[in-house]
Order: C-alpha cells, then sequence, then structure tokens
C-alpha cells in the first residue's frame, strides 16, 4: 500500500490496522488477530437495518409452483405415508419451468381435509412418501382426489435480510409479518389463491453450517408468479476474480464496501483492537470517530435517498375546487395526519 492510496484489499487493511497500533507486522499470529477484527468490522458495517448500504443490495426473483391436481390418489392402512398415484405425472418436468409437477418439501391435502401432510420424496410419476402418517381411519380410499401445493420457497443463497422489512416484494404488494401474526392468519396455510402475505423463516441446518431462509406464502399460491424481491447479502467481500463470498479470507480479497468508505473498517476493527487486546482508553475515540464517520455515510446524497417525507394527498381537494368553485377548508386534517 503506498503511502497516499486508500487502503483497498486485506492486505492494506491488515497493514494500516496493524501500523496504527504501532505493533510489528508480518507476524503470522497478529495477521490472524488482524484478520479477525477487520472481519467483524465489516460485518458490524451491515448490521443497521434500511437502505443505508445500496452497495449490499441484491435482486433476485421467486419463482412460485402452481397447485397440481391431476388423476386421484390411494393410501394404504397398513403404510399411511405412501401416496400411489393414478394418471399422476408428479416426477415429469413442468414444460420450461425447471421443475417437477411435485417435489420434496411440497404439501398435500386429500378429499377436501384440512390437513396438511408435508411431501419427503418424489419416488415416481405414481409414488410419494410423506413425512409424517396419514391419520384417515382406515387410509385413504381409491380414486380420491388431492391438492398438491407449495407454500414455502428457498431464497437466494446470500440471504441476509430483506430491505425493506414492511413488505417481501418489489411492488409491496405481498407484507411481511412476524411468525406469530402469520400463524394466527394462517394455521394451517392450506389455502391457495395469489399471495397476500408473507413471514420469513430459518430452517434447521443440513448438511452444512449455512443458513436456510425461507419464505412461507399465504395463501399458497395457485398458479406461476415471479416475485422479485430485494435483499441484504451475506456476502460482504469478493475474491481477486470476483467470487463473492462471506468475508475477507485471501491477502488480495477485498470488501464489498465503496473504496472511498474502507477505511473505515480499519476504524472499526482498532476499537475491538484497542478494548479486547490493550484494554486502552483510545478505544472510546476510535468508536467515536468510527460513528461520527458512520453517520456521514448514511446521510451521503448517493446512499441516503429514501429520507421520510409527509406528502398531501391533494389532488381531491383540486378536483372538488374545480367543479364547485368553493375554497376548501381542511380545519385541522392535515395537523391530524388524516390527509
Amino acid at each position: 500500500m503506498a503511502a497516499g492510496t486508500q487502503v483497498t484489499d486485506l492486505t492494506d487493511l491488515r497493514t494500516d490496522l496493524i501500523q496504527r497500533v504501532r505493533d510489528a507486522t508480518g507476524l503470522a499470529a497478529t495477521n490472524t488477530i488482524a484478520d479477525r477484527y477487520l472481519n467483524i468490522a465489516l460485518h458490524d458495517m451491515h448490521i443497521s437495518p434500511g437502505g443505508k448500504m445500496p452497495w449490499a443490495e441484491r435482486r433476485a426473483f421467486l419463482l412460485t409452483h402452481a397447485t397440481y391436481t391431476t388423476g386421484t390418489v390411494e393410501i394404504s392402512s397398513s403404510t399411511r405415508t405412501t401416496v400411489t398415484g393414478t394418471s399422476t405425472l408428479w416426477n415429469t418436468a413442468v414444460t420450461g419451468m425447471g421443475f417437477n409437477n411435485a417435489r420434496a418439501g411440497g404439501k398435500m391435502t386429500f378429499s377436501g381435509d384440512t390437513d396438511v401432510y408435508e411431501v419427503s420424496t418424489v419416488d415416481s410419476d405414481t409414488q410419494i412418501t410423506l413425512t409424517s402418517r396419514y391419520v384417515g381411519a382406515s387410509g385413504l380410499a381409491a380414486s380420491s382426489s388431492y391438492i398438491y401445493f407449495e407454500d414455502e420457497y428457498a431464497l437466494a443463497s446470500d440471504f441476509f435480510r430483506p430491505v425493506d422489512l414492511r413488505s417481501f416484494d418489489e411492488d409491496a404488494t405481498i407484507p411481511l409479518v412476524g411468525g406469530m401474526e402469520f400463524r394466527r392468519k394462517a394455521p394451517r396455510n392450506s389455502r391457495t389463491s395469489k399471495p397476500r402475505v408473507a413471514t420469513l423463516i430459518q430452517l434447521g441446518f443440513s448438511s452444512n453450517t449455512t443458513p436456510r431462509y425461507r419464505v412461507v406464502l399465504h395463501p399458497a399460491p395457485d398458479a406461476v408468479y415471479s416475485i422479485p424481491y430485494t435483499y441484504i447479502t451475506s456476502n460482504l467481500a469478493v475474491s481477486s476474480t470476483g467470487t463473492e463470498q462471506a468475508q475477507l479470507t485471501a491477502t488480495t480479497d477485498e470488501p464489498i464496501v465503496p473504496l472511498r468508505y474502507r477505511h473505515l473498517i480499519v476504524l472499526h476493527a482498532l476499537y475491538h483492537w484497542y478494548r479486547d487486546r490493550k484494554d486502552d482508553p483510545r478505544a472510546a475515540e476510535a468508536k467515536g470517530e468510527y460513528e461520527q464517520l458512520m453517520a456521514r455515510v448514511t446521510g451521503d446524497t448517493i446512499i441516503g435517498q429514501d429520507r421520510p417525507r409527509l406528502i398531501p394527498r391533494v389532488s381531491h381537494y383540486y378536483h372538488r375546487h374545480r367543479r364547485g368553485g368553493i375554497r376548501y377548508q381542511v380545519g385541522t386534517e392535515w395537523d391530524d395526519l388524516r390527509v
């Protein structure tokens, strides 16, 4: 790193941090500690909600699955988890969509019942295995009707949180609610129609330590819908070959933070270093400088474009004035935020 240039990659960030604390550079143990604090600082920067970090925003599309009701089904009382289909094509691909008519994780209801069963595996076009046993008194008779639907969908692999905590989709037609409110609205969530509300959940871990985020829609989609959504990425670093990743590891890795703001990572890491390793009162100074500069960053005109505004709805006042030729009085409606 040249003396007159901005810090760029992990090597620059590490060198700047170690020099600021007046420690020896080039020591493996010191480098490890510095890298840890730099990654902590990088992630701390992106904790605050809202559209304050546009460089971390990403866009994706959720493609929903239509309901499938073709054919009839039967469930033997001796197995209760094996669904046998007649004239069904469960393991056949939906033309041009990239998924089959049924898949693991989907849901099924039978003969108009409200009990919902999850699909464990799709074994063939005519056989599905459920995750739980069918509870009907004597199994399910042959030629019974059914509905296959999907209400739960995986999100982008780097999903961290939505940009807008109030709405899932970009069109703001699917509000986000908490899990408890969602369960009150849709305890079984077996109704199908165009989705009107959503909640976010995290499944248990499977085969690795990557969080598995899902969105649950209500009603469950009755058709294929393309739902655009924006989110904050969990990949806050990028390799020299352009591969996004969760943190800085190689010396040539760079944070996704714009170049002009990267020195703030060093300032925040400096706070952690002073506080944890030296119990140094300068930790408060480093924290104060970091917070002051972060306030300026989030107030940047490029970033802070979503400032709240009060916009009165005056069109109906105007039209009434044009029709009646009278002066319109709003009284206290504006002060009471009723207009």
